[in-house]
């Protein structure tokens, strides 16, 4: 059983992840609209691993016996200047995120709830990746600025990207 302050924790960040999946939407939307389909994609990819995400939590709550509480998700952000200041603002985001993936670790561990700090490995990890790949994208954004041929090739490259779910977990017998 899930203690009270992990359970209310691990609802908020269900609320965070489809917020992240809203705010990749949003931009996908916005590149598309700008003509860089392969920005578009990449945003597109991210807002579906977010909503695989949340479902992995949600899961995981169902399956210790708690209760999901759905939330209302806020606005975001509908218009960047350039694909380079939404790759930065998706690297600052996902650091806030990182620090949330943290707290809940930290409630699980006080907890000594070890199922629950087993679950949360995989998202320490995932995180990892979630700001190396930003990290990635700004420097190739970095490296195309002011060249319009460059910025096309790194859109086509970009356009190659494809959705692998999370994880299993993530499924539903639905």
């Amino acid at each position: 059983m899930l203690s009270q302050k992990l359970h209310e924790a691990l609802n908020a960040q269900i609320n965070a992840e489809l917020w992240s999946a809203y705010l990749y939407l949003s931009m996908s939307m916005d590149a598309e609209a700008k003509g860089l389909k392969g920005v578009a994609n990449w945003f597109y990819v991210q807002f579906q691993e977010e909503q695989d995400h949340a479902r992995i939590i949600m899961n995981y709550i169902l399956s210790r016996d708690g209760k999901v509480a759905l939330q209302p998700i806020e606005a975001v952000r509908t218009e960047w200047a350039s694909p380079l200041e939404m790759f930065q603002d998706t690297l600052k985001h996902e650091k806030e995120v990182t620090a949330m993936i943290n707290n809940l670790a930290s409630i699980a561990a006080e907890d000594k709830d070890y199922a629950s700090s087993n679950m949360l490995v995989w998202f320490v990890d995932e995180q990892v990746e979630e700001e190396e790949s930003a990290r990635e994208m700004i420097t190739a954004c970095e490296a195309v600025e002011g060249n319009k041929f460059g910025l096309y090739m790194l859109d086509k490259e970009l356009a190659a990207r494809t959705y692998t779910q999370a994880s299993p977990l993530a499924s539903t017998n639905a």
